[in-house]
């Protein structure tokens, strides 16, 4: 029965992508639209600072403010292993309950 099961989803599988190959044909745009108006193309250098450095530097800018306008308090900030975490109020030795 699992054989029977995995032909019907590998034939619907290579039906779905046929149908789809099909259909798409016009998304390749190898003719031209009407009112079609493209301007120039981008450079390598002004695509990889479109797409890469600048959502690099949007990143950094967004992160460094973040950090310098923090006004969390010290006592809720996480402690790396191996200190010791501060407490504000210290337990009397000897204090009645």
């Amino acid at each position: 029965m699992d054989k029977k099961n995995a032909l019907r989803a590998g034939a619907l599988a290579a039906g779905t992508t046929l149908m789809m190959l099909l259909m798409s044909s016009p998304a390749l745009a190898l003719t031209r639209d009407d009112g079609d108006d493209p301007g120039t193309g981008l450079s390598v250098v002004e695509t990889l600072g479109l797409y890469v450095l600048a959502p690099i530097a949007l990143f950094v800018i967004i992160a460094g403010l973040v950090m310098v306008l923090d006004r969390s308090h010290p006592d809720h900030r996480v402690s790396t292993p191996g200190t010791k975490a501060r407490t504000k109020a210290k337990a009397k030795v000897g204090a009645k309950a």
